[in-house]
């Protein structure tokens, strides 16, 4: 590194340090007044086509209720087809290729935490805002735990990673060291161990057995790992709910003063699909998975409820959605053959590049602010909520330049303007296959779906082309390919995907750096030079 390239590096950590000090409550500035409580709501793995406002047949009268009292986007997606990269896109803003996660997610407690505490990201922004912080539900982003003695488990059932780690000790890098100001968490998916509740930088208790959670009634397929004696996955949607609750309750007798921003990211109806007592077999004709769904949208029911209880409902800004498509390895027969379509009209579900994988539910409820039964047909991602709160707050001017990367405010919307912001939206897949988004065209960087499964009655088999080229508006179900009738259209979205990779960024600002390129299909590469690093 030369000695102007130092200077500047230097210079660029010390302003982030500064912008994190104030982050972390070091003199953070008071809310903006009137500014309003925020709740993020996020399933896990519930497709575009699963509320019954969707045409689901499994009833869901809390999220009905939502879309008729606020705002539906129709043309929402994740930044990713698959959890850990859409949940690093929700918390930074930033594509979620941009990080050292190329492809899949973090599948081992062990893993090294994904989110860069010397960033500034989301939580930390709203607590510079002002706010008050929280995360409860699933985080599966990381924590860097104390790990035991090489050797120091002699137990031949205990050895996997799960029993790895020191849980007596607090760990770094979770919620608490990326803005939120409490968090109770677990690290990962109800099927990845450890199942043991987390609270701030700590295990709440230390686990003892071997425990793992069968997918459904018709897959016992489990993991096994290390888990707290008492934790048992059917109670988790009631623990959040609880917990959830409580918080609301004490935040809200404060709320005039400090506004609350609070994370909820659900662990359904992701697998295990384990419903809690009162839910189990609710839908006999159908499925435990229906029984999940209704328990979902009773989680909700319990949220609203406590924001009227406390008094802060009209001051609340309530957002609903999923972190993908539906996962349709959780063999559902007696729902599909009641005609249950999750993905609605799209092709694909989780995992894959087509839009079941990442085209998601997404409501917006905001007393007074927000239109009843209004709607909205912009093109939105989840890295937008960055840009967005930002607007709200009337701080879009206190993002710099190495934040937030990828956010374009959807704000106007909610103001009811048919505003599009973003210029392109980029795609990604479990295999790390890219896909980008340009008003009514598609062109997807594969000949296949880039991972994952189809759907009954779907064909998400290899095309005979090396790229895939649809118009959503003629062809919402991506069946025909247009690659070879458009070539200027291919170019031209070629070319947009290859600035937004060399850019470090696609909003306005300075160039920023990948942490690692991003891009490696060697074969498209070779007939799209513009794809490759330099």
């Amino acid at each position: 590194m030369n000695r102007t390239s130092r200077r500047d590096f230097l210079k660029t950590v010390a302003a982030g340090a500064a912008v994190l000090a104030v982050g972390r409550g070091a003199g953070a500035a008071p809310a903006v007044n009137g500014a309003p409580n925020i709740v993020l709501i996020l399933a896990d793995d519930m497709g575009p086509g699963e509320p019954s406002f969707a045409g689901g047949i499994v009833p869901t009268p809390t999220l009905d209720q939502l879309v008729k009292e606020g705002m539906r986007f129709t043309d929402a997606h994740t930044s990713s087809s698959v959890c850990t990269p859409t949940r690093y896109g929700i918390l930074t803003g930033r594509y979620n290729w941009r990080s050292r996660l190329k492809s899949s997610v973090l599948f081992s407690p062990t893993d090294k935490a994904l989110m860069d505490p010397r960033r500034l990201n989301l939580p930390n922004f709203m607590q510079n805002a002002g706010y008050h912080t929280a995360c409860i539900g699933k985080w599966h982003l990381g924590a860097d735990f104390v790990r035991l003695p090489k050797g120091a488990n002699t137990d031949k059932k205990k050895r996997s990673a799960s029993w790895q780690i020191d849980y007596s000790k607090p760990f770094k890098n979770g919620p608490t060291d990326m803005g939120f100001d409490e968090a109770f968490f677990i690290l990962s998916s109800l099927d990845m161990s450890p199942y043991v509740y987390l609270r701030n930088n700590r295990a709440v208790s230390i686990p003892t057995v071997n425990k793992g959670f069968p997918h459904n009634e018709y897959n016992k397929y489990q993991r096994i790992g290390a888990a707290a004696e008492d934790f048992e996955a059917c109670n988790c949607l009631g623990d959040w709910a609880k917990e959830s609750r409580s918080y609301i309750k004490r935040r809200a007798k404060d709320a005039s003063k400090k506004p609350f921003f609070l994370y909820l990211p659900l662990t359904s109806p992701h697998t295990p699909i384990a419903p809690g007592e009162k839910f189990k077999g609710r839908y006999k004709q159908y499925s435990w998975y229906a029984d999940f769904l209704a328990e979902t949208d009773w989680v909700v029911a319990q949220v609203l409820e406590q924001l009227r209880e406390s008094g802060v409902e009209d001051n609340t800004l309530v957002i609903f959605t999923s972190d993908n498509g539906f996962a349709p390895y959780v063999k559902i027969p007696k729902m599909f053959a009641a005609n249950y379509k999750p993905s609605g009209p799209w092709r694909g579900a989780k995992a894959t590049i087509y839009e079941g994988g990442h085209r998601v539910p997404f409501i917006v409820r905001w007393p007074g602010k927000v239109a009843p039964g209004s709607k909205s047909g912009a093109t939105i991602c989840t890295t937008d909520f960055f840009a967005t709160f930002a607007e709200l707050l009337g701080r879009k001017g206190g993002i710099p330049d190495n934040a937030a990367e990828d956010s374009f405010s959807f704000f106007p919307c909610l103001k009811g303007k048919k505003t599009q912001t973003r210029p392109f939206t980029i795609h990604h897949s479990i295999s790390g296959k890219f896909a980008i988004r340009k008003g009514d065209w598609k062109l997807i960087m594969t000949r296949n779906a880039g991972g994952g499964w189809g759907l009954p009655g779907q064909n998400i088999k290899t095309t005979a082309r090396l790229v895939q080229l649809y118009n959503l508006k003629e062809d919402p179900g991506e069946t025909r390919n247009l690659e070879e009738a458009h070539p200027k259209i291919v170019d031209e979205l070629v070319n947009d995907l290859a600035k937004a990779l060399h850019d470090g960024r696609t909003t306005p600002g300075k160039k920023q750096k990948n942490e690692g390129w991003p891009y490696r299909d060697e074969t498209t590469k070779a007939k799209y030079p513009r794809l490759r690093e330099n």
